[in-house]
């Protein structure tokens, strides 16, 4: 069992790893990696890179420029877009339709 998944039961003091107790089935438990310091799992640690700051700057500098290149609420072109499909739709319809459904039609010959 490896440390960093062990666990103690604070019901019956019992080391385990699963989700509940095998032997009591309680819920209650510590890591034993609280008192126990584990060591480090990598047989070597990351090596420390170094950043070039000329490099940082130029990506800041991208993505602040990729910010400003909207000019307008997306939202609000669409919201136009919209409404100016359903008023035409309307008018539409309006001119289309049969001339026995206008008021004042005496209707067909």
């Amino acid at each position: 069992m490896q440390l960093h998944v062990a666990r103690l039961c604070l019901d019956c003091q019992e080391v385990h790893d699963a989700r509940t107790c095998p032997r009591c089935t309680s819920e209650s438990f510590a890591l034993l990696s609280r008192w126990v310091p584990a060591p480090e799992r990598r047989a070597k640690p990351r090596p420390v890179v170094e950043t070039n700051e000329e490099e940082v700057d130029a990506y800041r500098q991208l993505l602040a420029s990729g910010d400003g290149a909207k000019s307008s609420n997306p939202w609000l072109k669409r919201g136009a877009l919209i409404a100016v499909l359903g008023v035409g739709g309307w008018l539409w319809r309006r001119t289309s339709a049969p001339s026995a459904s206008r008021p004042g039609s005496s209707g067909p010959p």
